[in-house]
């Protein structure tokens, strides 16, 4: 950390190029008043540079123990702290570790709504993330937020970004949870609609993803879907209901499909993880390529970053996927 205070302060560090150096610390307990269990995050930060933007990152749901918790996701998360972005990654209610799923809770088993809620209340305590990462004071640009998930984290990241839902712990009534404080968002693999497009004992299992509202998620966003990612256990419309969170939602958008992606996208979820039935680090490179080149250029119209990436990955003859935007 000394070399890092010693003249490697550079802005936007990790830009472009080789991956910088990071930082990461866990866990970090922030204040949640009534919450079934602590609010613990792991902060991961570049060693160097100034005005670092924020990613608020969603876990998926599925039965594992530490992976859909703040300990997953190294793939992605590694990617986007030691390309320039500050990733914050809490455990929600929802993780296996706290045995919450079966409580007497109308929120379980999938927390929907207090994932949301976790998400604006990091936002509120980032004077104590702060304070807990070493020399990380002073170094965010807390004008440069975004929410990234992926699977059910997808849901929560839809949820920041605008999208209504009929909330269960509310009798079913409609409601926002969106946060204006996030300029922009990724939604991987997440949830599509709801209704007839949900075999019935899901519906009745997770009534959270019965009724979602994409018309009012209205801030800038990029879904990022694989083209064989069938959801066979939620639906029978295939790889196509993954991306709903693009063709239901207001512009501006835009669609990431990932050719022979399957859930995991190469395997962002977690190192050497059985749960990756489509193994490939060069698509997980990708998709933390092109999805960080989209958020600098949705907090900054004069950065390159994602007309360039999609350049590289995109097109011609190894393309790994193609994008589509309104």
């Amino acid at each position: 950390m000394a070399e890092a205070t010693a003249g490697a302060d550079r802005v936007g560090a990790g830009r472009s190029g080789e991956p910088g150096r990071i930082i990461s610390v866990s866990p970090v307990t922030l204040s949640a008043p009534g919450r079934a269990a602590p609010l613990e995050v792991r902060v991961c930060a570049p060693v160097t540079g100034r005005n670092l933007p924020i990613i608020l990152f969603a876990h998926g749901h599925g039965q594992v123990n530490f992976l859909n918790s703040y300990l997953g996701y190294g793939p992605i998360v590694d990617y986007f702290s030691s390309h320039g972005f500050v990733v914050i990654q809490p455990t929600f209610l929802d993780a296996m570790t706290l045995g919450l799923r079966d409580a007497d809770d109308p929120d379980a088993p999938l927390y929907a709504r207090a994932r949301a809620e976790d998400m604006s209340r990091i936002l509120d305590q980032l004077d104590l993330i702060e304070k807990a990462v070493p020399q990380l004071a002073g170094r965010l640009d807390r004008d440069r937020v975004a929410a990234v998930g992926h699977s059910l984290g997808g849901h929560t990241a839809a949820l920041l970004l605008g999208m209504q839902f009929d909330d269960p712990s509310r009798g079913g009534r409609k409601v926002s949870l969106a946060d204006r404080r996030i300029r922009a968002g990724v939604v991987i693999a997440g949830p599509g609609r709801g209704g007839d497009a949900l075999h019935d004992q899901v519906a009745e299992r997770y009534p959270a993803l019965n009724a979602p509202d994409f018309s009012t998620m209205r801030t800038p966003a990029l879904v990022v879907a694989g083209d064989r990612d069938l959801s066979t256990t939620f639906t029978d419309l295939g790889a196509s209901w993954r991306m709903d969170a693009y063709f239901l939602s207001p512009g501006p958008k835009s669609l990431l499909t990932v050719f022979d992606g399957e859930h995991q996208l190469g395997g962002i979820c977690g190192y050497d993880s059985v749960l990756t039935t489509d193994e490939n680090p060069q698509r997980v490179a990708a998709v933390g390529r092109l999805t960080s080149a989209y958020l600098r250029t949705a907090f900054d119209r004069r950065d390159p970053a994602w007309q360039q990436a999609r350049d590289a990955l995109t097109t011609g003859a190894n393309a790994i996927g193609r994008v589509d935007s309104r």
